[in-house]
């Protein structure tokens, strides 16, 4: 009864979303990857850019990297689109094109794991699977009243073993997006309408009044603290970029001169770069701190821009017109500011 209720209520209430209205594994996986640790309210105008940039998975193979990144920039985690571009060139290359069409094969994929396979293998294929996402375990755990901890494998496994025997003998595409959409929609993290739940007579966590209490995580992410100090060199509207090491933060995306300090007095750390690279400064100003938060790391960023005299020398970067900056692939926390920058 569980997969056949929540499968009723999803073709009467889901979300008319683009990636399902079609069994195109290649669009179908473009979206799982885009919408890892991303809303879709965010994800789906970047799917809708990268479909119509790359409509084929050979399409998107042939680009480079540059370009895909750009594409990606403002949506983080950028080792995703990293890993995007790289699986589809693997696609193309070892399976001419044509995406694995079962759950143990896509797993091979650089980027796709056990819940994008499942998602992939049942959304394209049809392939029993359970789909197992953050929102998948939020419904199951509260429907059986799990209060053992969801980041623990045995929990996990035994959790799929039970979404398994869930959906058999249902459209397996149906099930999986049905059990997502009610996570997503109703069965949410905080304040969840339990009252429009269509399986709200069998929960046990409803019926206990244990809802706000599942699910439990054991362990609990170790924050870290960073300051950077961003030297924003300009001269004659020219500004200085530099591309960042595929083994960095941001990799192989561009940047402002940067200096990791224990702390945001910028007067230190310019005068040492002053010295370094022998710059001519005409003016500096500075400009509010700002707080970027990650799931790992709490960042405070500063920027100071730094008038030059001339166009020196500055490490292995180069220097780029306000125009020519938005063909370069930046982090959110650079576009952001060279969007000030263009206000004035």
């Amino acid at each position: 009864m569980f997969a056949k209720k929540i499968i009723s209520w999803y073709l009467k209430n889901k979300r008319d979303l683009p990636w399902r209205n079609t069994d195109n594994p290649y669009y179908i996986w473009l979206s799982e990857i885009i919408l890892q640790q991303t809303r879709v309210q965010q994800g789906l105008p970047y799917y809708e850019k990268f479909v119509e940039n790359f409509k084929t998975v050979e399409a998107l193979a042939a680009a480079n990297e540059g370009e895909v990144l750009r594409l990606w920039q403002g949506l983080g985690y950028y080792s995703r689109g990293r890993n995007l571009h790289k699986t589809a060139q693997v696609v193309v290359r070892e399976y001419g094109g044509r995406f694995p069409d079962n759950f143990k094969d896509l797993q091979k994929l650089k980027g796709v794991g056990r819940y994008t396979a499942a998602a992939i293998a049942s959304f394209a294929f049809n392939e029993s699977v359970p789909a197992i996402d953050g929102n998948a375990l939020r419904v199951l755990t509260r429907f059986f009243e799990i209060f053992d901890p969801i980041d623990s494998p045995s929990v996990q496994k035994n959790i799929f073993d039970i979404a398994t025997d869930l959906m058999k003998n249902v459209d397996a595409g149906n099930y999986n997006q049905a059990v997502m959409e009610l996570g997503a929609t109703v069965c949410t993290p905080k304040n969840p309408n339990c009252e429009e739940c269509p399986i709200n007579i069998e929960c046990k966590a409803f019926e206990n009044k244990s809802v706000s209490q599942i699910p439990i995580k054991a362990k609990k992410t170790k924050v870290s603290q960073k300051f950077f100090q961003y030297f924003v060199f300009e001269h004659k509207g020219r500004y200085w970029l530099k591309k960042r090491a595929d083994n960095e933060i941001w990799a192989n995306m561009y940047d402002f001169y940067l200096v990791e300090s224990e702390n945001l007095d910028y007067h230190e750390n310019l005068e040492k770069t002053i010295e370094e690279f022998n710059i001519e400064v005409e003016s500096v100003k500075t400009y509010p701190v700002v707080n970027h938060i990650l799931t790992h790391q709490k960042q405070q960023i500063a920027f100071t821009e730094v008038k030059c005299k001339s166009a020196s020398t500055i490490g292995n970067g180069n220097w780029y017109t306000i125009e020519e900056l938005d063909d370069l692939a930046k982090p959110k926390i650079i576009v952001d500011f060279i969007q000030n920058l263009k206000k004035g």
